[in-house]
């Protein structure tokens, strides 16, 4: 009896990591203030995604800053308005404002960093906008996810 429930148990958790998918997303971040993408797509077989962002430039972190943000689009400007008031300390995020769906840290030139989130946090054919949350940046650092592509 034991045996059998230990076999059901390792074919259950076995099942569970087939099923799970980790999708990969890389992006560059550049002292031009842009983004190396103005889209990316999250494939709907995917139950999460590892975002990295990669600063390819040579500007320190208090100058040329940059960070990834997820929001719905009708969030994007008034999270990046609001997060200006939180400062560099909250990587300009107020914190704990439920409409980030995912973000990394804040990092300078040659610096690179990471978040991982589930894509249960999002919905199939959603309006996605990624920015960069340092003061000016989000205007014109920003582009669109999608999800189920």
């Amino acid at each position: 009896m034991l045996r059998t429930s230990l076999l059901a148990a390792a074919a259950l958790l076995l099942s569970t990591q087939l099923q799970a998918k980790t999708c990969e997303l890389n992006i560059d971040s550049t002292d031009q203030m842009t983004f190396g993408a103005k889209e990316l797509t999250v494939a709907a077989d995917c139950t999460e995604v590892k975002l990295t962002l990669h600063h390819v430039g040579k500007l320190a972190k208090n100058v040329m800053g940059h960070n990834w943000v997820l929001t719905k689009t009708a969030d994007y400007q008034p999270v990046a308005s609001e997060g200006m008031k939180a400062g560099a300390d909250n990587d300009y995020l107020t914190p704990g404002d439920a409409r980030i769906i995912a973000h990394t840290a804040l990092i300078g030139g040659g610096e690179t960093t990471s978040v991982t989130f589930p894509v249960s946090k999002l919905e199939k054919g959603g309006d996605y906008t990624f920015f960069c949350s340092f003061p000016g940046h989000w205007a014109v650092m920003h582009g669109k996810l999608v999800f189920g592509g």
